[in-house]
């Protein structure tokens, strides 16, 4: 989604998956202690949603994941495998809840159990908390927000981000038969279908996810409301977030989407601004 800005990665598998990305950007402005600890649960985020996106049969997948639930659960009760090993410290030393981690196992199960498309708005609402809400309540903890606004923070940024995500993504989500806008929308644009190809080529399109970004700044405006009363460097790293996932809405809104669609790229000189106005300015 956008071009590599930090050239010297960590020498961590984790950062060398993450580098290139907006998170990587946003994480290297953290101290070591909590870089790591956002590595190592980048780190697991990546393992159970390659899970989800796999090809391959529903059941095993489904199998692997509640491997990684039973993991997560033996991690909690003092007992570490391989993968839970880069996790027991950043649980330990910031108080991460087991619950958040089983949220997300949860969340990618559904996309696991069944080809998501059209959801109504309380089951996308649910999707988005489980995938990116509570990887937000797991970071919060370690951004050190006071719990109150970390919560709300973690429900409103999280939301906004997973919104822009579904879409940026409306293509690539349909080439494997996944359609995440929600159902309530597509009615108001008059688009009687829930098939990904039939959807996307409809010339009602931009009126359906006309609700998605209006969603989405919602919780980007309620997200910015938080943060500028939190402490400034307790919340650096999500304002990086939140202000180039909000560019990247906010030009999708002005392309529109009519085909062809062509990818929003944010150019070097905007990322690098937008690292020096949160991280030193």
């Amino acid at each position: 989604m956008t071009q590599r800005v930090v050239t010297q990665p960590d020498a961590t598998p984790n950062a060398d998956r993450a580098s290139g990305s907006s998170f990587y950007m946003a994480m290297r402005i953290l101290p070591q202690a909590q870089r790591d600890a956002m590595f190592a649960i980048y780190g697991f985020c990546r393992q159970v949603d390659d899970i989800a996106d796999a090809r391959g049969p529903r059941d095993k997948r489904l199998a692997e994941l509640a491997a990684w639930r039973t993991d997560i659960m033996a991690l909690y009760g003092g007992s570490l495998t391989s993968r839970t090993r880069d996790l027991a410290k950043p649980v330990q030393d910031y108080g991460l809840d087991r619950a958040d981690f089983l949220a997300i196992v949860d969340g990618m199960e559904m996309d696991v159990m069944a080809d998501i498309r059209a959801p109504t708005w309380p089951d996308l609402d649910l999707y988005c908390d489980r995938v990116a809400s509570a990887v937000g309540r797991l970071s919060v903890k370690i951004f050190g927000l006071e719990n109150k606004s970390g919560q709300q923070l973690a429900h409103h940024l999280g939301r906004a981000l997973q919104l822009t995500n579904i879409l940026r993504d409306l293509d690539e989500d349909a080439a494997v038969g996944r359609l995440y806008l929600p159902h309530e929308a597509l009615v108001e644009a008059s688009i009687d279908a829930a098939d990904p190809s039939v959807v996307l080529a409809s010339p009602a399109l931009s009126h359906a996810c006309a609700q998605v970004i209006r969603a989405a700044r919602h919780h980007f405006d309620t997200a910015d409301e938080i943060m500028s009363s939190a402490p400034r460097r307790a919340v650096r790293a999500p304002r990086m977030m939140g202000a180039v996932y909000r560019l990247i809405l906010e030009r999708m809104a002005t392309r529109g989407f009519a085909p062809p669609r062509h990818p929003i790229r944010l150019g070097r000189p905007r990322l690098v601004w937008i690292i020096m106005r949160y991280a030193f300015i």
